[in-house]
């Protein structure tokens, strides 16, 4: 098999990885390669994956290996399916991503693989690839690692002085489902190893932290993985609902200083016309909800940038997030009592509470009310979405429109995103 049919399997295999976003964390390569050195993870980028700033990065997302010993029902590279199997050599990858490099396509490299052996000797091929890529061709672009479940914290460090990312996916929010659909792996491994890499960047976070007291000189400490680690969760493979998911997520962020949980919509992996049989664990879904996954990147975002703790998203008598409208908006609609919001007075937390005040919006409000007041024109040229603030808010004392009506408010507000119109996740 030529080096072109691998990458067109191997890229293609790796797809379903939703988690896979750049932080433009800047590693710089050391020695090795004569002291030379090419390729930077810039701010700025021009396709397929999206930083958390919104910057569009491209990234060369590929699997070592869809060999795989597992047969997790979601997956279309599942031991049990008939499908074309291949793996890279280290040297193939390096010398891919390095004239992938070269050639502008791309900025970064995603790696994963099957679990072709131990997760020991998967990891370590993964690690090999990256620590050839820095010292022997002197490649500074990002890298992100996926973190094979199973895989001891001495591999985890080492893959962290390589990588600018780690990850490993959850995939499931239960261990009921995980043993269902996933009886091959562990959710306590899978947790035992986002635990060992928050001890691990602790750890490192303090050595260099002591060491800026150190002479000039003596005072440099190696990164590790300086833009974090993230997860994966698969929407709609298994029964949970949305305020599960939540609060799992909310758990993630919380003990293990998550950068960020992806959301991916199950797309079920029996396609008749590649040959591919379904799975009876799986459920017989019409395609994947994506609009479920959306809405839930929305609640993601009010967790991680609006400071709304999960139960206030969704409450216990409230399994699902509504479709036809955005979660902020939903809250407010059953909180009419915290409104309306005085735009000319109220404080950055009250303000990120009001529907169509994204964050940028409040930062710019605060900063322009120092000099003058705000009226409503002023609101729209800040960036608020004034047909959703417009009921949450007072300009002078005055209303725009009272919210005495959320029924009607409502189904005026309906179905203006999600499947149609997504609103920037900092402006909703």
């Amino acid at each position: 098999m030529d080096l072109g049919e691998k990458i067109s399997i191997l890229a293609g295999a790796a797809k379903y990885d939703a988690s896979c976003a750049s932080s433009g964390s800047g590693f710089q390569p050391g020695g090795g390669n004569g002291g030379k050195k090419f390729g930077y993870s810039i701010p700025a980028g021009i396709c397929h994956s999206w930083t958390e700033d919104g910057r569009c990065v491209s990234l060369l997302k590929v699997l070592f290996s869809n060999v795989c010993r597992y047969d997790c029902a979601y997956c279309v590279n599942r031991a049990s399916a008939d499908i074309t199997r291949s793996s890279f050599t280290v040297s193939e990858l390096v010398e891919i991503t390095c004239e992938f490099y070269r050639r502008n396509y791309i900025e970064g490299l995603f790696l994963s693989s099957g679990i072709f052996a131990d997760p020991d000797i998967v990891m370590e091929k993964l690690i090999e690839t990256a620590r050839t890529l820095r010292v022997q061709a002197g490649y500074g672009g990002y890298i992100h690692l996926k973190i094979i479940p199973g895989t001891g914290e001495k591999l985890i460090r080492e893959a962290g002085l390589w990588a600018d990312r780690l990850s490993v996916n959850i995939e499931l929010p239960t261990d009921k489902s995980l043993k269902t659909l996933a009886p091959d792996k562990s959710g306590k491994e899978i947790l035992g190893a986002m635990n060992d890499f928050s001890g691990l960047s602790s750890e490192f976070e303090e050595t260099r932290r002591k060491s800026r007291f150190l002479p000039l000189g003596k005072n440099t400490a190696p990164a590790f993985a300086p833009a974090g680690q993230s997860t994966q969760l698969i929407v709609g493979a298994s029964a949970e609902d949305d305020r599960q998911i939540i609060s799992l997520s909310s758990s993630l962020y919380n003990k293990f200083s998550l950068r960020r949980v992806y959301y991916s919509a199950f797309i079920h992996p029996g396609i008749p016309a590649r040959g591919i049989p379904g799975d009876p664990r799986l459920p017989d879904s019409p395609g994947p909800p994506l609009v479920r996954e959306h809405r839930l990147y929305q609640a993601d975002w009010l967790m991680r940038f609006y400071h709304f703790a999960a139960g206030e998203i969704l409450e216990e008598n409230e399994p699902f997030l509504d479709p036809h409208i955005d979660p902020k908006t939903s809250w407010a609609l059953k909180h009419l009592d915290f409104f309306p919001v005085e735009i000319n007075r109220a404080d950055y937390e009250t303000l990120l509470r009001v529907p169509g005040i994204g964050a940028k919006t409040a930062r710019r409000l605060i900063e322009t009310r120092r000099s003058r007041t705000v009226n409503l024109d002023g609101l729209r040229r800040l960036g608020a979405v004034f047909k959703r603030a417009r009921y949450f808010i007072t300009a002078g004392g005055s209303y725009i429109e009272s919210p005495d009506n959320p029924v009607r408010i409502y189904r005026l507000l309906a179905d203006s995103d999600g499947a149609g119109l997504q609103l920037p996740l900092f402006e909703f």
